[in-house]
């Protein structure tokens, strides 16, 4: 008799960025930690909740470093080595940068999982890295209770280039690269709902680096850039909202979505992250009178190795939207705006 299939997310208590833990708790976490201004090349730190830190080498010449790592979301190991690695590489792209190098973050249960399952993980996190024309160096492993995988990523970007998650700008208009609703696909796969040509588009998605980063970072016209992963849709554009000082407005029926995303929302199927998400943006996030649950839970949902928020001039946009669309993110959309007024967001149909 064959041993029983081995379903690598039933290993873990949680997967992908739902494991993330929520911003309330996180903002909690780093109160009171010491300050990082006495650091006077550290030109990106924690400050504003951005995608990775930035380390001046000289006027020109920058370092960009992050680290992403997470539990499994999906069964086959070779998918999820490459949506782990991808989705550490994308912070790198969303400063506007571009990757040398990558370390291995890995953490297995090694009394539960083959060595042949690991090797498929690591050789899909190498794989991804491979796709960014870089290798992955080195890393450091342990025998861990769940499985872990992730990057320690390194990368380059000239002072021209760098782009924060702060700096956008009165008038600017908002481009969303990928569409939403992986959080909801992944709760679909635990129980068994989501078809084949789901999971391909799925995995379509998430394993698609957001390499158009570096490309919109060349052009004067994009003022600032991050990437929506396990805070959501709505609690990344707060970031953006609040590290501005302006009103972020987004357009609900101008959200990209999986195909089947609205489909599965409205059968019930989301992640428990979706929910602390929502707990954590207090009044800070504005909604229109009588909006269903299942529309906020796709604004709410937990994406994993998702699209780049942009703000840009809004002349340059339509242009900036079809660039990114022929470069391979056909489900690209101008989202919303920013304007002057209080740090919040706000939502309309």
């Amino acid at each position: 008799m064959n041993p029983p299939e081995l379903r690598l997310a039933s290993l873990a208590h949680g997967g992908g960025c739902g494991c993330k833990l929520s911003p309330a708790v996180l903002r909690e976490l780093l109160s009171g930690q010491p300050a990082t201004a006495a650091f006077a090349n550290l030109i990106v730190g924690t400050e504003t909740g951005d995608d990775a830190a930035v380390w001046r080498l000289d006027d020109a010449t920058n370092i960009v470093a992050t680290t992403d790592f997470f539990m499994p979301m999906v069964d086959d190991p070779f998918d999820f080595g490459r949506i782990a690695a991808t989705n550490a590489l994308s912070d790198v792209y969303a400063m506007g940068g571009r990757p040398i190098f990558a370390l291995a973050i890995l953490g297995m249960p090694i009394d539960k999982m083959p060595t042949a399952t690991i090797r498929e993980i690591l050789r899909g996190g190498a794989h991804a890295a491979a796709g960014a024309g870089i290798p992955v160096a080195g890393g450091h492993s342990i025998d861990s209770p769940e499985p872990i995988y992730g990057l320690a990523v390194i990368g380059l970007v000239s002072s021209a280039a760098l782009r924060r998650n702060s700096d956008a700008r009165p008038g600017d208009a908002l481009i969303l690269t990928k569409p939403v609703g992986v959080g909801i696909y992944s709760a679909a796969i635990k129980k068994g709902a989501l078809s084949d040509d789901g999971y391909r588009e799925m995995i379509g998605v998430m394993t698609r680096l957001n390499a158009v980063g570096a490309e919109l970072a060349k052009s004067e016209g994009v003022h600032a850039m991050t990437d929506v992963t396990g805070f959501g849709l709505l609690g990344h554009a707060l970031e953006m909202a609040r590290g501005a000082g302006m009103t972020v407005r987004l357009r609900l029926d101008d959200v990209p979505l999986l195909a089947q995303a609205e489909a599965l929302v409205q059968a019930g199927y989301s992640t428990g992250a979706s929910g602390r998400n929502w707990a954590s943006y207090g009044e800070a996030v504005r909604l229109p009178e009588g909006l269903e649950d299942w529309r906020l839970r796709l604004l709410t949902d937990p994406q994993t190795s998702g699209g780049l928020l942009v703000a840009c001039d809004a002349d340059a946009a339509p242009a900036l939207c079809a660039k990114i669309c022929e470069n391979g993110d056909p489900h690209a959309r101008i989202v919303g705006r920013v304007e002057p007024g209080a740090p919040v967001v706000s939502v309309a149909r």
